[in-house]
């Protein structure tokens, strides 16, 4: 890859490259949509997300093994890569499924702050005064989406622990990508699909769910949300991402809460009570902040 100033590079490159990421913050943002429509048409949650993300991770297999001199010695990141990013996968896809769209969104879009956290801990890296402030919006919208002060007297709920954990695994992966970096996309691509589908698989396991018997439609469905919406959705986010400056893609990415939260209230008659609306605006004002705070380095292009 060749670095380009802002004032160098190829307008039409970096407007592909926004429209590209908006692309990809557009599908994640709706993906809450054909899970619920699977799952009520009474294909278990857990074997959706085996399929939507066992699929692309068998398609790029042959691309990572093509790349193995590059991972072969970097066994132990890329298990961790899988483990954490597959876990943020399933069990974000598994709130989606079965809790309120709204509120999964909220909660997994503190993966900023958990970011900020996770690599003052393990990475060093500093919190200026502006990502403390930062944290403190996030806290602030965490504890108005949670219901304020019977966030101490009423035990969150079991899609409230996911999605929550699901932002934290979410932005733990983000560390470990960032302290060894260097994979190939595909590679990394192709351990967090396999990751998220060996913990879809081991929910199923947990569950004693039986195997679906599917009909030609409902296994074309399938298909098509894993190579036509989960595949070419993470590609985007992936391209649009590796050529922007971090913190501008960071802002843009912020997209996917924005269709989420507005697209379950407009196609899934889900309501955005008062509380949840106040810790909404205190979350997404702190991710935008901790996005600023991003080097303002110069921008790649292919």
């Amino acid at each position: 890859m060749n670095t380009y100033t802002a004032a160098a590079r190829p307008p039409l490159r970096h407007s592909l490259a926004v429209t590209t990421l908006l692309g990809g913050a557009v599908v994640w943002g709706l993906f809450w949509w054909p899970l619920k429509t699977l799952a009520a048409a009474g294909i278990q949650g857990s074997f959706i997300q085996v399929i939507a993300f066992g699929l692309p991770a068998l398609v790029l297999a042959p691309l990572a093994w093509r790349n193995r001199d590059e991972w072969q010695g970097r066994l132990g990141l890329l298990a961790g890569i899988a483990l954490l990013g597959g876990w943020a996968n399933a069990s974000f896809a598994t709130a989606l499924t079965y809790g309120s769209v709204v509120r999964v969104m909220l909660l997994f879009y503190l993966a900023p702050v958990w970011t900020v956290l996770a690599a003052r801990l393990f990475l060093g890296e500093p919190i200026t005064r502006l990502r403390l402030a930062a944290l403190g919006l996030a806290m602030s919208g965490l504890f108005a989406t949670l219901g304020g002060p019977e966030i101490f007297t009423a035990a969150l709920s079991g899609t409230d622990l996911l999605a929550l954990s699901s932002g934290l695994a979410f932005a733990l992966n983000n560390v470990v990508v960032r302290a060894g970096h260097g994979l190939p996309e595909a590679v990394r691509s192709t351990a967090v699909f396999a990751g998220c589908a060996l913990f879809a698989a081991g929910f199923m396991a947990w569950q004693s769910a039986p195997l679906p018997e599917l009909s030609g439609a409902q296994a074309a469905a399938l298909a098509a949300l894993a190579l036509l919406w989960v595949l070419p959705g993470t590609l985007a986010t992936f391209y649009g991402v590796a050529r922007l400056q971090a913190g501008k893609a960071a802002i843009l990415l912020l997209a996917e809460l924005v269709v989420g939260v507005f697209s379950a209230m407009l196609i899934g008659g889900e309501i955005l009570s008062l509380q949840e609306a106040l810790g909404g605006s205190l979350i997404l004002a702190a991710a935008v902040i901790e996005a600023r705070t991003e080097s303002p380095g110069g921008e790649e292009t292919a």
